[in-house]
């Protein structure tokens, strides 16, 4: 099956048309918007942004802004597509549409897999912090737990997962936004007990790049990978009452989201608290700003953000994963078993994806030297390779559309094709820096030979199709 030929994408065609695989329209442009503001809000940022820190310092900064740029491009890209076709596969899609049905393959799984691994590490991570609230249960019987309810709630009808990410979204903006204002009170030395710290923390202590370049590139790495989490909205938008407004408005908001909630966040942590402070590697750059404000119980408040920024993720990548494979089922790309739909829902997707996950959490016990490093390291840098895809589908599609329905660019990719071209300079730079890592280099190999894998199986998988029609 040739690029040209490949199978019409399960799209609408309209802003107001019938969802496709059996899927309805349960979401509402409120859950939509708060999806879109909760997918750049994860325990990444309040928790992993630590490493970053110690490694760059100040320069931190810096190294949010870089990422953010690229993120913002990949953003626009994705969502200048998104809201051409709204599809559920979403990239997937758009790579089988650009570059052939073993792209939206690759894309598709590689994508599926790394939400499945990504839930097992969070319900992980959200157990920890409950076995350190009641000490003596176990952390399986916790994350079993959060499993089972964001199993069950993904299993009701999609609105359900729209109210749970609304309300864990809203908790989280309203975290942030209380952290920012509380921080940028603290700067200017308005907020009681407190002194205007000026440039101390910004200067002192080896300086703006205390670690030189090679700092602010380990930083570089950490801040790329915390972005992760904006696709979901895309994928979101094709059960939405209006998927291409909704999908656009929440495109074009990406840029202060980033710039407010990333970028802002590092610039009042490095200016409030001191870089090579040990508090913000080990208890979290906004626990360790907070108890250094003097903010009572500052350290109680931050877990129970960051538990619902491990929930929020776990619902959000169950939802996402069993949306993907439901797309993939439909193009003809996965067991037919597991596309099934009842009730506009794709319960078989829900409950494998769910299973896959959990999976996960008992390797992390039963094999934790071995397979469950392999799986971390494996998902390492999938959502660089799902970038990549999304930069060269948009190139190749951005001249298709202008010729065959130019009315559907409703979102433009800006100075196009130059900042694609610039985007997809940038992935390259990133794999090459991966690559000079040693901390990065084996992340980079583990997640090259899944990529290599399942293009290569995409690929005979095509062929086969391909050849099927002549030799009936």
């Amino acid at each position: 099956m040739s690029r040209t030929t490949a199978p019409a994408p399960v799209d609408r065609k309209d802003d107001t048309a019938t969802p496709s695989h059996g899927l309805t329209h349960g979401l509402k442009q409120r859950h939509l918007s708060m999806i879109a503001l909760g997918g750049v809000i994860g325990a990444g940022l309040f928790v992993g942004s630590g490493a970053g820190i110690a490694a760059a310092g100040p320069s931190i900064v810096v190294a949010y802004a870089i990422s953010g740029l690229l993120v913002m491009l990949v953003m626009r890209m994705l969502g200048e597509m998104s809201a051409a076709n709204p599809a559920s596969g979403s990239f997937s899609v758009h790579a089988e549409r650009a570059i052939g049905p073993w792209a939206g393959f690759t894309a598709g799984w590689s994508f599926w897999f790394l939400l499945c691994v990504a839930v097992g590490l969070e319900g992980i991570g959200a157990a920890k912090i409950m076995t350190g609230w009641f000490p003596g249960t176990a952390e399986w019987a916790w994350v079993a737990l959060f499993m089972l309810v964001f199993c069950v709630t993904n299993l009701a009808a999609v609105k359900n997962f729209g109210e749970f990410e609304f309300w864990f979204a809203a908790l989280k903006v309203g975290a942030i936004v209380l952290f920012l204002g509380i921080g940028v009170l603290a700067i200017v030395g308005v907020l009681p007990g407190t002194d205007a710290p000026g440039t101390a923390n910004l200067t002192g202590d080896g300086g703006f790049f205390p670690h030189g370049s090679e700092g602010l590139i380990v930083g570089l790495l950490a801040s790329v990978f915390a972005y992760g989490g904006l696709e979901t909205v895309t994928i979101a938008a094709a059960e939405s009452e209006h998927p291409v407004k909704g999908v656009a408005k929440a495109v074009r908001t990406a840029m202060w989201r980033i710039a407010l909630f990333y970028i802002g966040s590092m610039a009042v942590i490095v200016t409030l608290v001191p870089w090579n402070d040990k508090a913000v590697a080990e208890q979290g750059p906004y626990v360790a700003t907070l108890d250094h404000l003097g903010i009572p119980a500052a350290g109680h408040i931050m877990k129970v953000v960051v538990l619902i920024a491990l929930l929020s993720a776990m619902n959000a990548n169950i939802y996402g994963a069993s949306r993907m494979a439901t797309s993939l089922v439909a193009r003809g790309q996965g067991p037919k078993a597991l596309g099934q739909t009842s009730g506009g829902v794709p319960r078989p997707a829900v409950l494998v994806s769910s299973v896959f996950g959990f999976a996960c959490v008992l390797l992390s016990y039963w094999r934790p030297d071995d397979i469950f490093i392999w799986l971390l390291n494996t998902i390492g840098a999938i959502i660089l390779v799902v970038w990549f895809f999304i930069a060269v589908s948009q190139l190749l599609l951005r001249r298709r559309t202008e010729r065959e329905a130019p009315e559907k660019l409703v979102v433009k990719m800006w100075a196009f094709p130059v900042l694609t071209w610039v985007a997809l300079a940038g992935m390259a730079a990133i794999f090459f820096l991966m690559a000079r890592e040693e901390g990065t280099r084996v992340q980079l190999y583990y997640t090259g030979g899944l990529t290599l894998v399942l293009a290569a199986i995409g690929y005979i998988r095509q062929k086969t199709a391909k050849a099927a029609p002549q030799d009936a």
